[in-house]
């Protein structure tokens, strides 16, 4: 991360927890401090001081971040914390009365004053200039570019919206301006991410703004048209199934945009009633219809989810349709969590909360079924022809990426013969011939 220091010039380190939505904070607190004279450190012993972005999302998350902070404190001692958990100063500084300042999720400009309390910059015009493209925590071929912030929805196991506020995006032109720059210094795939893709604009009652001598929309399908034609592989994360995300799809089957076919969006849950219970925006939707529909227009699409199991109240019956669901779905990528209580979420006052080792054995079971469909989806693509983006080469092999395949959290393609030559972030042809639970291998084509 940046140069090595020159003698004299205040140091900063950085650990950064949590959802690609922290690391988009992260990079933008570095990239600010950078381009006022400050050098980044990649350990402890070279920090003057070390800025903490916590998850605060989960009580896991929160102890996880506890841990990083006493470790910061331990290993350098001038600590200041940022992010979801410094909703919470108290919670912090009760357990860390040491920390020099704690700041909010997105707060920027807190972040930098307590830095400059903490250590004053020393700017050198002629050297402090910062990369046009900013500092990324991501590998440079990809990039996370934030949307939006918030959320308006008001679901019950959720405290997004008190940590991060109402829904509040960025305006088309901005985003597409930073989506322009990434791919001029050579990123290959934009990640889109907020905590409500697909809400996108609304607060902006999706305003109007000048591009390229036209006009576009602050609106999920204005940008992913304009994203699409920057040539790179354009992905969307946390997009909730509204009727507007049909028009998305015929996008994704066009070859000439670049706009992948690849859908994440969080169902949670299949049964209406717990889908009630949870309070979700989707409660009434008609999800499989929906899933059909968009298959129909593009057969390729790959379809990422995330579902809860054991929510309060949750019956054998309603656990058993959301398997049934699933069965029906055929989604290509899931994940699923247990239910926790989370500080502040109005779930866990509802009744009927769900035993241990019930959530255990009905995450094995759903864990179970998902993989048997992962695994026959993946078999399917032996002998298929693939395109794939290089994420990393090493003696043993090349580690790749499908359309279908998000960084960190799907799986992999790995070319292990003929790999020689390929560098992070070429796209190549390959053609299957092997598939795991979760991975596939392949040669050049």
């Amino acid at each position: 991360m940046g140069d090595a220091p020159r003698p004299g010039q205040p140091t900063i380190g950085m650990v950064s927890l949590g959802c690609p939505k922290a690391l988009v904070d992260s990079e933008r607190i570095l990239t600010r401090l950078r381009a006022e004279g400050y050098g980044i450190s990649p350990d402890y012993a070279g920090a003057d001081v070390v800025i903490v972005n916590t998850c605060g999302f989960l009580d896991s998350a929160k102890a996880e971040s506890l841990d990083a902070i006493g470790e910061a404190l331990r290993e350098n001692g001038r600590v200041i914390v940022t992010g979801c958990l410094g909703a919470e100063p108290e919670y912090i500084t009760g357990a860390h009365p040491k920390v020099l300042a704690v700041t909010g999720p997105h707060q920027y400009e807190q972040v930098l004053d307590a830095v400059h309390a903490a250590v004053p910059p020393s700017p050198d015009p002629f050297v402090d200039l910062v990369p046009a493209s900013g500092i990324r925590l991501t590998p440079r071929h990809y990039a996370y570019v934030k949307i939006s912030e918030g959320c308006n929805h008001a679901c019950r196991f959720c405290i997004i919206p008190d940590m991060r506020g109402k829904l509040v995006s960025r305006p088309a032109h901005a985003v597409l301006r930073e989506a322009e720059k990434l791919v001029e210094a050579g990123v290959r795939e934009l990640l889109v991410i907020s905590q409500d893709t697909s809400a996108y604009g609304l607060d902006r009652k999706y305003d109007v703004n000048p591009w390229q001598g036209g006009e576009v929309r602050s609106h999920i399908l204005d940008l992913s048209r304009e994203m699409g034609k920057l040539g790179a592989w354009v992905r969307l994360h946390y997009v909730y199934p509204y009727p507007h995300v049909r028009d998305l799809v015929p996008l994704m089957a066009d070859p000439e945009n670049g706009l992948l076919p690849y859908l994440d969006i969080p169902f949670q849950h299949a049964h209406p009633d717990v889908l009630r219970r949870m309070a979700r925006p989707a409660a009434a939707a008609k999800t499989l219809d929906e899933i059909r529909a968009w298959r129909a227009v593009c057969p390729d699409i790959t379809l990422r989810s995330t579902f809860i199991v054991g929510y309060p109240g949750e019956t054998e019956a309603e656990f058993q349709t959301l398997l049934d669901w699933l069965d029906e779905a055929q989604l290509d990528r899931v994940g699923c969590f247990k239910y926790e209580n989370v500080a502040g979420a109005r779930s866990n006052a509802l009744p009927d909360h769900v035993p241990e080792e019930v959530k255990q054995d009905r995450w094995d079971r759903f864990m179970e079924k998902a993989q048997a469909i992962s695994e026959a989806k993946l078999q399917a693509k032996v002998g298929r022809t693939l395109q794939v983006i290089v994420d990393e080469v090493d003696a043993e092999a090349a580690t790749c990426r499908t359309m279908a395949d998000a960084p960190e959290i799907d799986g992999n393609l790995f070319i292990d013969d003929g790999f020689e030559g390929l560098a992070p972030g070429d796209i190549v042809t390959v053609e299957v011939e092997e598939a795991g639970d979760y991975d596939l291998w392949g040669r050049r084509v």
